[in-house]
């Protein structure tokens, strides 16, 4: 069974990162750029928390604030759940499926930040998984 640490492995891009400091404006553009749905938000090296576009839309568009005047801090999810990279992906989906998390950090037993993984990043590892297992399957019946 293929492990966080497997797939995480497999990344060259960097991780997507804002401070709490920052504006939800300057977060948004760094989810732009990165073409993510969510970023993790450290305080030096300290995951504090994580920013959403759910945040983004329930905390600043339906609450009437402005993105270039608001700090991450104010509106980032700060009770951050996260797996271990020993965690396999299906245990990771089954947690994610479970409390409704798009997002989840990954963290060493030292809680250092080594990544981010989404539901999307599980669903495409667990796609090729299937084709991988279909194309053997497909051999071994044609003999």
């Amino acid at each position: 069974m293929k492990t966080l640490k497997q797939l995480l492995a497999g990344r060259t891009r960097p991780l997507a990162v804002v401070a709490p400091s920052d504006t939800v404006y300057h977060a948004l553009t760094v989810m732009a750029k990165h073409e993510v749905g969510a970023l993790l938000v450290l305080d030096g090296e300290q995951l504090v928390g994580i920013f959403s576009e759910r945040d983004y839309a329930r905390k600043i568009i339906l609450q009437g604030k402005t993105s270039k005047e608001t700090q991450v801090s104010e509106i980032m999810s700060d009770k951050v759940a996260y797996v271990t990279p020993s965690v396999s992906l299906d245990e990771c989906m089954a947690l994610m499926t479970e409390k409704h998390f798009r997002h989840l950090p990954v963290l060493d037993d030292e809680n250092n930040v080594l990544g981010i993984i989404s539901i999307g990043d599980l669903v495409k590892e667990t796609i090729s998984d299937q084709k991988f297992l279909i194309a053997q399957l497909e051999n071994y019946i044609a003999g």
